[in-house]
């Protein structure tokens, strides 16, 4: 993987408008692609060379791997493992509000963020080998990696922050590339396994979602590194997504096959009625096909639409390398979710959004499959366990 050894982290001066610690060349990340002349800049930068290498690493890391594979642990991954543990203990600690009014997003995700970001220094702590100047940088990507507070959304640019997150950690050596593996098999599906709880429980609305024309609502890397697990596979092909005895007995085992059985726990009719792409790939004939498929998409449709990418944080870690913006008009603060970015009619809606592509901006508020729950019957528990599928009609 291009950049995966540990380098000594050089020191890059903050601009004037940037609240940074020249002395240790850390700063809290943030927005800084408005333009798509930006994002074509980006798409050549280092730190899209950085993170494309390291998918791409992870993903051979993942090939054959089963998710039931007793995999070496090392210490960086176990504490790693044991703050995501601290996440979903907090999530449960904290019930949705009665939101009987609304099916969109519940309110309480809020406390829940607002209390994950209050922990976070103290999580990150417990990384050996994490220098304490740069728990400011590295914790910005963890708490955005859970969903965008005002907007109580998430999607693939959340999930893209979790991947940055791990890369910033490389970077400062708490991970190796031994660990690609049990990253990839224990922390990013764990990362997941919370992140359904959350969707679940909180009813995120998909961010920027496709609708069926996308591979799920919210996820798109646990397809890519699934189908890496699937690379080779004796007997399970593509089309096995079809089969349902096939799904639901590996889906313990591959990430790829586990997605689908989400999918079908939550939607009814068929595959090909509620999710047309995964469909369409179904019919590719190898998981080599489909993994390096799965890659160009994720180039294409993630690291190269401008409503993602807007959002992406950069800093000392994943610096940017063009030339800073100019500051937004108006009166947004730098912490409102529509802050930094341009919006195709210029406005704070989603009628205007004209970026095609994996947008994960602020279109029109599209309820999650979760909400179907409302109505089921009195004093319904808003859990993963409790889903009702959607029927698609």
């Amino acid at each position: 993987m291009e950049d995966s050894t540990v380098i000594p982290h050089t020191t890059h001066v903050p601009s004037e408008t940037t609240s940074g610690t020249p002395e240790s060349g850390f700063y809290p990340p943030r927005k800084l692609i408005l333009t798509k002349e930006q994002l074509e800049a980006f798409q050549q930068s280092k730190t899209h060379g950085t993170i494309v290498s390291y998918i791409a690493a992870l993903n051979e890391a993942a090939v054959g791997v089963k998710l039931t594979d007793d995999l070496a642990v090392s210490p960086g991954v176990k504490a790693v493992l044991a703050i995501l543990e601290r996440v979903a203990e907090t999530a449960r600690g904290i019930p949705p509000v009665d939101n009987k009014a609304s099916r969109f997003g519940n309110p309480a995700f809020r406390t829940f963020y607002d209390k994950v970001s209050e922990i976070a220094p103290e999580l990150h702590r417990t990384i050996p080998g994490l220098a304490e100047d740069a728990i400011p940088e590295v914790t910005v990507y963890f708490d955005e990696a859970w969903g965008n507070r005002t907007r109580i959304d998430y999607g693939s640019g959340m999930e893209l922050n979790f991947l940055c997150w791990m890369i910033c950690l490389e970077k400062l050596g708490v991970f190796q590339e031994s660990d690609h593996a049990a990253l990839v098999i224990k922390v990013f599906w764990r990362y997941i396994e919370v992140m359904r709880v959350l969707q679940s429980t909180y009813w995120l609305e998909p961010a920027g979602s496709h609708g069926v024309w996308g591979l799920d609502d919210y996820h798109f890397l646990p397809f890519l590194w699934g189908a890496a697990q699937l690379r080779g596979h004796k007997y399970i092909r593509p089309k096995s997504i079809h089969d349902g005895d096939t799904v639901e007995e590996f889906s313990k085992q591959y990430m790829y096959l586990a997605c689908i059985k989400f999918i079908n726990s939550v939607k009814t009719a068929s595959l090909r009625w509620h999710s047309p792409m995964l469909d369409d790939i179904s019919a590719v004939k190898t998981w080599e096909k489909v993994n390096s498929g799965l890659t160009k998409m994720y180039l294409a449709e993630v690291l190269g639409k401008l409503p993602v990418m807007q959002h992406f944080l950069f800093g000392s870690i994943l610096a940017w390398e063009g030339p800073l913006p100019a500051p937004p008009s108006g009166t947004l603060a730098q912490d409102d979710a529509h802050w930094g970015h341009a919006h195709a009619m210029g406005d704070l809606g989603g009628v205007g959004q004209r970026e095609n592509g994996w947008g994960d901006c602020c279109g029109i508020p599209v309820p999650s499959v979760f909400g179907a729950l409302h109505g089921r019957a009195p004093g319904a528990v808003l859990s993963g366990p409790g889903i009702r599928p959607v029927p698609f009609d």
